[in-house]
């Protein structure tokens, strides 16, 4: 007589309300998604986007007029008083681009590496504007800085901002599952962040044709953006074990990736959510690399500070999750001890 051995709970099918609760969350998880990435570019427009008009002053008041009626609230606009200054805001990356009535003949400089899609914005906005008083005259277009012509939409450095993410996010996951000790995962995040500089920088620029400018540089920066996101994911997880990779994939991918500005320009996501990303690596980061690649490094300072801020907090948050453990460790190891030692039983006339 054989006897059928019980089943193992496992084994048994899983309870209705389990099933239900497991469609809710996934149905929350996949709806989250969707807001994170879809709003901002369905919601995407422009909103005080800084620009330069050169001129004489009843002809700048007549485009901040036009300007206004066609885009209300559309652009940030700085008065200058010839093509020379304007062209200087555009090169220290103060303005997006300028429209420049000083010389006579109207013409719109736009600095395409800074954003496409303002450039583009800026050019449709010319169409119609004209010379003072004569609606309708060809207005010139000059790119002050141009993308390269291997890529000349930017869509590689827009693309490489979700990689170099997920770069930072797949270092950190490694680092803790294969290393061990704290100054050691440090150490292993900033040298994979200096290889992985050089060589997505490398691919970026010499491969695809995404990046100009000086090689060691943006290969710097992408070393940046990859310290800083991998030393935070990094400092969370020893601070809150595998939650703290969960926080950082979530702020990382579902906040800063698309708060990050880098396909559009931050000026033109919905309310607060471009100044937002710009206070994260993800955004900050793009500001970088664009600085570099086409602007010789000018307006990089808020992104440098922002992304050693991130990374140093990341290793302090290391520091202080290694010594929290080492003080459990040691905690654990003298109550082992003391439950081990046996009873002393030595004299009390030959102790003393």
């Amino acid at each position: 007589m054989t006897t059928r051995a019980p089943l193992v709970p496992d084994a048994l099918p899983s309870r209705w309300p389990t099933v239900a609760r497991a469609v809710v969350l996934l149905t929350a998880i996949i709806g989250v998604l969707l807001v994170a990435f879809a709003w901002p570019s369905v919601r995407s427009s422009v909103h005080d986007v800084p620009i330069a008009v050169a001129g004489p002053a009843t002809a700048v008041a007549q485009i901040r007029t036009a300007l206004e009626q066609r885009l209300p609230g559309g652009f940030e606009i700085t008065e200058v008083a010839d093509t020379a200054a304007a062209e200087q805001l555009i090169r220290d990356r103060q303005v997006y681009g300028a429209i420049d009535l000083s010389s006579g003949t109207p013409q719109v400089i736009v600095a395409s590496a800074a954003s496409t899609a303002v450039a583009q914005t800026l050019q449709t906005m010319a169409t119609g504007l004209g010379q003072a008083g004569k609606p309708g005259t060809p207005v010139a277009v000059r790119d002050l800085a141009a993308l390269p012509a291997d890529d000349p939409r930017g869509a590689g450095l827009a693309a490489g901002a979700l990689p170099l993410v997920m770069g930072g996010l797949l270092a950190a996951v490694l680092l803790t599952r294969l290393v061990h000790g704290t100054v050691r995962r440090i150490t292993g995040a900033l040298a994979f962040a200096a290889a992985g500089g050089l060589t997505v920088a490398a691919i970026l620029q010499f491969w695809l044709g995404s990046l100009s400018g000086s090689y060691p540089a943006n290969a710097g920066a992408v070393a940046l953006i990859i310290a800083a996101t991998s030393l935070t994911v990094l400092g969370l997880e020893s601070l809150l074990g595998y939650a703290g990779i969960g926080i950082g994939a979530v702020l990382m991918m579902l906040i800063g990736n698309p708060l990050s500005g880098t396909a559009t320009a931050p000026e033109m996501l919905p309310g607060w959510s471009g100044t937002l990303g710009q206070l994260l690596p993800p955004g900050a980061g793009g500001q970088l690399l664009r600085s570099t690649a086409f602007f010789d490094g000018r307006g990089a300072t808020h992104a440098v500070i922002v992304l050693i801020a991130w990374g140093a907090l990341g290793a302090m948050l290391c520091v202080a999750g290694g010594l929290r453990t080492r003080r459990a460790d040691n905690a654990a190891a003298g109550l082992r001890t003391t439950r081990t030692s046996p009873a002393d039983t030595t004299p009390a006339r030959l102790r003393s």
